[in-house]
């Protein structure tokens, strides 16, 4: 998941409250009626039809789409606005990470808006490999690593990215959260007596 943060509706500053994302729904159809696609809700459309009839779609249903469902389409659209990204993984950390002043700098950077780059849940060694930039961080680099080492198979991973900063979130199913932090265009570190990459 990628969140980038936008101006508010009224082109005022970014907040949490202007940030609200509409209500998502997974899109589904009705087997033996194609064409007509619906918002899923549970074990049921949003218009009750059950479960046991339906085909769900890899994509989210779009109330305007030509195919949409009218009923649907009016109840989606009426449904409850969500935090976005960065109110979920403020509201994530005030609960599930220690206290301490990368916590402290980190929940203030999201609520100035900063982008969230990655926030993805998988195989710990394959998140590490790919998008956990533990080399970039110069704060906290130690704990982070120890964390993802010990999350066993599955662990979630967040990276926000700030004018001058970037962070690391590591979020394991069953211990506290860990967060690193580096520069926001940092090298990769290097060891002692090793040339820094051109």
């Amino acid at each position: 998941m990628t969140d980038t943060p936008g101006m508010g509706d009224s082109g005022g500053a970014w907040s949490f409250a202007t940030a609200r994302e509409p209500a998502g729904f997974p899109a589904v159809e009705v087997e033996g009626v194609p064409g007509v696609e619906h918002a899923g809700g549970g074990s049921r459309t949003l218009c009750g039809i059950r479960g046991r009839y339906l085909k769900l779609f890899l994509h989210h249903f779009r109330p305007r789409g030509l195919a949409s469902c009218r009923k649907c389409r009016v109840l989606a659209e009426a449904a409850p606005s969500r935090p976005c990204g960065q109110e979920r993984l403020h509201d994530l950390l005030l609960q599930d990470a220690e206290d301490g002043p990368l916590r402290t700098d980190l929940l203030a950077t999201l609520r100035r808006g900063a982008r969230i780059a990655v926030w993805i849940t998988g195989p710990a060694k394959d998140l590490a490999r790919h998008f956990a930039r533990l080399d970039r961080m110069t704060e906290e680099a130690g704990p982070a690593a120890e964390a993802l080492a010990a999350a066993g198979t599955s662990v979630t991973l967040a990276r926000v990215e700030d004018t001058d900063r970037q962070y690391l979130v590591v979020l394991p199913a069953d211990a506290r959260a860990r967060i690193a932090r580096g520069a926001a265009d940092a090298p990769p570190a290097t060891s002692p007596g090793t040339a820094a990459p051109r």
